[in-house]
């Protein structure tokens, strides 16, 4: 699957979240993106989030046990999974490249052209 169209639905997943558990979410994937940003190495970004511990940070923020906040970010991320997981399962994606460039008068064929839905079921 896509990257791209995985971080689409992971976006629209994380936005559907209760506004305060989205708020602990975010803070905490911020705080470890600044840390990624930080690292040359997979190496040397474990041993900054062992310095900077963004989920400690996080819990002091919010005024949350470190406890919690683990317990709210692994609830959270169980939530993020399932959701991707059913969304993916109603994602149809063509490749219509061929299709379109036989239509075409100027053919460029570094262009790709595709064609992605998501099936929601609404219950």
């Amino acid at each position: 699957m896509n990257s791209h169209l995985m971080e689409i639905l992971s976006r629209e997943i994380i936005k559907s979240l209760p506004i305060e558990q989205r708020a602990v979410y975010e803070y905490v994937v911020q705080l470890e993106d600044q840390l990624a940003q930080q690292a040359a190495t997979s190496e040397e970004f474990m041993a900054l989030l062992v310095k900077h511990s963004p989920h400690r940070q996080a819990a002091r923020h919010f005024n949350l046990s470190f406890g919690q906040l683990m317990g709210l970010m692994r609830e959270t991320e169980i939530f993020i999974n399932q959701q991707l997981e059913r969304k993916l399962g109603n994602v149809t994606w063509l490749d219509l490249t061929q299709q379109v460039l036989l239509r075409k008068k100027d053919v460029n064929d570094k262009i790709k052209y595709f064609y992605f839905s998501v099936n929601e079921v609404h219950s």
